[in-house]
């Protein structure tokens, strides 16, 4: 199993410098993103090869979020610490 952990500091600026790209070349299982900046209606992504996405943003529009993007169904997701 291949994961990647990554903190992007505003996938919307990331998506705009080979997100993509990089994504389809490590071909990794799981993604797991951090400092996203973004809620999932304002990025225009399409990874169709990961059907289980799990986000949590921030409260405040810009500020920190994480994502998961997995081709592996979870055991189980809990949304609290």
């Amino acid at each position: 199993m291949k994961i990647v952990s990554w903190n992007v500091n505003g996938i919307r600026a990331m998506l705009k410098k080979g997100f993509l790209d990089f994504m389809d070349e490590v071909d990794p299982d799981i993604i797991c993103l951090q400092e996203t900046k973004a809620s999932p209606e304002q990025v225009d992504l399409s990874l169709d090869a990961y059907p289980h996405k799990f986000w949590n943003s921030a409260v405040k529009k810009g500020y920190s979020g994480t994502a998961i993007f997995s081709k592996i169904p979870p055991i189980s997701v809990e949304n609290d610490l």
